[in-house]
């Protein structure tokens, strides 16, 4: 293997970042070294690039974006037995440490500690990455790449929808950035009885129609909740999956949940969230849960096994592919809001 590698780099404290020839990473005797045969843009990379305020007091340059991937195995540590040169594989990014709280008692997803790859550690924008033994997933040779790519915001999409009760039920997916689009693919890939879109982005309301939602909507036009209650015989909606992190998108959400139904929040909010916790929560008798990242390492197998089972059409959502040297290029099309999923390879597209 070559000693060196490229890789994009965010050198120092400002925005952008640079492709790079750098030295390929040296592995522990628990490591795994994967070469990257297709990765895939976050938002949280384009915070990275940009150096917004979230990345100025989490990020501590020189650093390796990166935490979707996937690849083909490099090189073990003389202590890794799960995986061997040449299997499939992709990875939990997050890096738990085993001994609080949380990760004693069957919550590792949200560890007190946690480390995260390609934020905390160089990542996978380069032709190799490092990754600990006990976050590499091998991978079923029948799942395609493009797809194996983007396990991490599946896997997101996938915790999120089955955290409860949902076949039978109707669903309104806010916010139909990828993960709110995988969502509406996995919704009714475990048999929601309607998938309710809410996308104010006219670009992301026609993928959400590629994705086959039942009812696609405006929030910023059209009278949301009056569209539910006629849908819903004057119920309004079973599970809402929230996924924009936005006030509005937010208090829509609990506008249209029915009496007893599930509010599962994924999006991140940037500002406090004023709420009416009589009418909207206690009143209502709602189930309310906050999402972080996936179960590990449950949510691994369900979304492998709808995978494998060829229970997801995740193409629409994959609107771009790109040699990694072009990382920036990227970016500029993510700031458009006309690009959804933006695949990179670090050997160039395959023909």
């Amino acid at each position: 293997m070559p000693q060196t590698m490229q890789a994009i780099v965010k050198p120092a404290s400002a925005p952008g970042s640079e492709v790079r020839d750098v030295a390929r990473p040296e592995i522990c005797p628990t490591d795994v070294l994967v070469k990257v045969k297709v990765a895939s843009i976050c938002g949280t990379d384009l915070h990275i690039y940009e150096w917004d305020a979230w990345a100025q007091k989490r990020i501590h340059p020189p650093l390796v974006p990166g935490h979707e991937f996937c690849g083909t195995v490099a090189a073990v540590g003389r202590e890794v037995t799960s995986v061997k040169e040449g299997d499939f594989v992709s990875a939990e990014m997050h890096v738990n440490c085993g001994k609080c709280l949380q990760c004693r008692t069957g919550e590792a997803h949200i560890c007190q500690h946690v480390k995260i790859i390609g934020v905390d550690a160089d990542g996978a924008f380069a032709e190799y990455v490092k990754i600990p033994e006990s976050n590499i997933w091998k991978l079923d040779p029948s799942i395609p790449p493009d797809y194996a790519s983007i396990l991490d915001p599946l896997g997101n999409a996938v915790h999120t929808v089955l955290a409860g009760e949902i076949a039978a039920k109707t669903v309104a997916v806010i916010g139909c950035g990828p993960i709110g689009l995988f969502s509406i693919a996995v919704a009714r890939a475990v048999g929601a009885a309607q998938v309710f879109a809410l996308e104010v982005n006219e670009h992301r309301r026609k993928l959400a129609k590629a994705m086959k939602a039942d009812h696609v909507c405006n929030p910023s036009k059209d009278n949301v909740k009056q569209f539910v209650l006629e849908r819903t015989d004057g119920t309004g909606i079973d599970v809402v999956l929230e996924m924009s992190g936005h006030p509005d998108g937010i208090k829509t959400g609990f506008d249209i949940l029915r009496l007893g139904g599930r509010v599962s929040l994924l999006g991140i909010p940037s500002v406090p969230i004023k709420m009416n916790f009589a009418e909207d929560l206690i009143f209502k008798g709602a189930v309310v849960q906050g999402i972080n990242g996936r179960l590990m390492y449950k949510t691994w197998y369900q979304m492998q096994a709808l995978l494998k089972a060829g229970k997801l059409d995740l193409s629409p959502v994959i609107t771009d592919r790109m040699p990694l040297k072009d990382f920036s290029k990227g970016m500029e099309r993510l700031k458009t809001g006309e690009a959804s999923k933006i695949l990179l390879y670090p050997n160039g597209i395959p023909s």
